[in-house]
């Protein structure tokens, strides 16, 4: 894309999204996960955004992936990485197992079963955070899944944070009240 084309609310979504998520990450926050990471957003902005987190990005098209890693190249974001595969495939590696405290999801459709196969990558007490331009929450969440909140990002594009978080074995269920 030339960059002198770009609209502002493509800069809005890609940019300053992100930057708003980042606000309701904890700031203990090490290590992301981004699904479908395509050209970068909102994995890269938001994980500037957060001192001290390292990003792996999941991308399944080969030309994405190398984009991806020339951007950390030149970012300097040395910790992070990019993995060239379906998340689907990588459900089968155990070293990712609960070991982000986020996973964020952008252009992925999150459908109840793909979310209980994302969990697998979250720490208990970990969050996922879903980009959408509508307030509805994810039906039908199954345990360990339960849906926190859902902050308005940009209203001018009518975008939308949902927040899930996986519960720790044998924590409550904290029910709150659903709203916009």
């Amino acid at each position: 894309m030339d960059l002198s084309e770009a609209s502002p609310e493509s800069f809005d979504r890609l940019l300053i999204e992100p930057v708003l998520a980042a606000r309701h990450a904890s700031p203990a926050i090490r290590r992301i996960i981004d699904i479908g990471s395509g050209g970068g957003s909102p994995a890269i902005p938001l994980t500037l955004a957060v001192p001290g987190a390292n990003l792996l990005m999941v991308e399944s098209k080969i030309r994405k992936s190398a984009f991806l890693r020339e951007a950390l190249r030149a970012l300097e974001m040395k910790e992070s990485d990019v993995a060239t595969s379906r998340f689907e495939a990588l459900l089968s590696r155990p070293d990712l197992h609960e070991a982000h405290e986020l996973l964020t999801l952008r252009a992925v459709r999150a459908e109840s079963r793909a979310l209980m196969n994302l969990q697998a990558f979250v720490k208990p007490g970990g969050h996922i955070f879903l980009f959408r331009a509508t307030a509805e929450s994810p039906r039908d969440l199954t345990p360990p899944l339960e849906w926190v909140a859902t902050f308005p990002l940009i209203e001018s594009l009518r975008s939308r944070l949902i927040v899930l978080r996986k519960r720790a074995p044998g924590a409550e269920r904290h029910d709150v009240p659903r709203g916009t």
